[in-house]
Formats: structure tokens, C-alpha cells, sequence
């Protein structure tokens, strides 16, 4: 429950009309306080484990992938599918019914049975029966003009430019987040036992699934030029997904 200590304090607030106008908050900067940070700090105090299980993609970035992550309390899996996706169906809004990837992050291992469930659903999202040890699902869109940019670049044996990310601000972009239950996953009671926030999952499965986009892109490039080391942290540093 809040409560204000004195008068001057609720006097000393600025307005909603200054604070909440949708420039000002627009300009807003990640602090201490911001989600993804909050998981970094935790992902590197307590020193989780991420490793690359699966990584089934072909020479142009589809098929499927999956990290394992390892924490002091628990395991999970991020099992990310990756697919062509017709012009005609691409749609960032939140009722599109496509998209070029769809992910979901497991609670404990993945078995067959449960990997050949989730390759049936999860790229369905709200269309399919999602499995109740999923904790959350989400999708994305690459960016195509980053894409290009930065295929292009590597086949021309160049390194790609930053400057492009920083303009664009993503190479895939998460079009929605489901957790708590819905469509079959694991409902909140599940998540109150475990040792992170709900938060903090949605969270790590957008920082998984910015690593792969990374990942994809060395792939596809495999047989031109490997993305060198310092132009890959700079587009961690760029995506908030610093390698752990």
C-alpha cells in the first residue's frame, strides 16, 4: 500500500501531463531498475550456464535451435523455431497469424516427445495447445533491411556496420510475450516456486533469442566471413545480451 510521508511530497510531483507525454517517455534510457538488467546481474552473479544444445538451421537461417540454461536452482531449455516466411504474411501486428520466428522457454529437459509437442504448437502461438511446463512463448520479425545490410556486407567480405543496428534497433523484433497461463502454459502458481520472477523469464527468452539471431547470422555467412569478435560484442552491447 503506498503512503505519502508528508503533504510536500505529493506537492513536489510533477504533473502526468509533463511526465507522461509519449516523447519524454520515449527517450527513456535503460537503468539499474530495467528488467533486462536486473537478469544480467543475476545471470552473471550466480553464474548460470548457457550452452547451445541444438542448432539445426540451414544455409539460410531456418530450422530450429535450442539453449540450454543451467542455474544454481534449475534447468531450462529455450527451443527457438526459425521458418520462411512469405512477404504476404509478414505483419507486426500482434493479430498476425505468421512469423519468422516463434520460441518458448521449458521448465527442466526436452525430451522428444515434448520437442515434437512444441514443433507442433509453438509456431502456432495463440492458435495452439501450448504445454503446461512451457513458462512462456513469444515470436519475432527479423528486420529485412538489416538483414540485407548486414548479409550483404559479409558475402562482400566487409564487416557489417553497427551504425545500421543503431538506426533500426533490432535484427529481430519480439511482437508479443505470453506468460501466466495462457494457452495451456504453466500457470503463475507454477512460477511463484521457482527461484526468479515472471518477469525475469520473459526477459531471458528475449535475451536467448537475440543470441540466436546472432548465431544465425554467423551461420548464414559460414561459407563468406565470420563476424569478428569485436563487432559481435558491440551488437551485444547494442542488444542488451551480454555473452555470460
Amino acid at each position: 500500500m503506498f503512503s505519502a510521508t508528508s503533504a510536500s511530497t505529493l506537492e513536489n510531483l510533477r504533473p502526468a501531463s509533463e511526465v507522461m507525454k509519449l516523447e519524454r517517455l520515449g527517450s527513456m534510457f535503460a537503468s539499474r531498475l530495467s528488467f533486462v538488467r536486473s537478469l544480467m546481474r543475476k545471470m552473471i552473479t550466480e553464474r548460470w550456464q548457457i550452452t547451445n544444445t541444438v542448432f539445426d538451421l540451414d544455409s539460410t537461417g531456418h530450422g530450429l535451435a535450442v539453449y540450454r540454461i543451467t542455474t544454481p536452482a534449475n534447468c531450462y531449455h529455450c527451443v527457438i523455431f526459425s521458418r520462411d516466411l512469405a512477404p504476404e504474411q509478414r505483419s507486426d501486428r500482434v493479430i498476425a497469424e505468421a512469423w519468422d520466428i516463434t520460441f518458448a522457454l521449458v521448465e527442466g529437459e526436452v525430451e522428444n516427445s515434448l520437442l515434437e509437442q512444441m514443433a507442433a504448437n509453438v509456431p502456432l502461438q495463440e492458435a495452439g495447445r501450448q504445454h503446461p511446463r512451457v513458462f512462456v512463448i513469444s515470436r519475432a520479425n527479423k528486420s529485412l533491411r538489416n538483414f540485407s545490410q548486414f548479409v550483404g556486407a559479409l558475402a562482400a567480405g566487409q564487416q557489417p556496420d553497427p551504425a545500421w543496428l543503431t538506426a533500426v534497433g533490432y535484427l529481430y523484433r519480439t511482437t508479443a510475450v505470453y506468460g501466466n497461463g495462457k494457452f495451456g502454459i504453466a500457470d503463475f502458481s507454477r512460477l511463484d516456486r521457482t527461484p526468479a520472477h515472471q518477469a525475469l523469464y520473459e526477459d531471458l527468452i528475449i535475451w536467448a533469442r537475440e543470441h540466436c539471431s546472432l548465431e544465425a547470422q554467423e551461420l548464414i555467412n559460414t561459407m563468406l566471413i565470420e563476424l569478428y569478435p569485436e563487432l559481435v560484442d558491440s551488437l551485444d552491447d547494442e542488444l542488451g545480451c551480454q555473452q555470460i
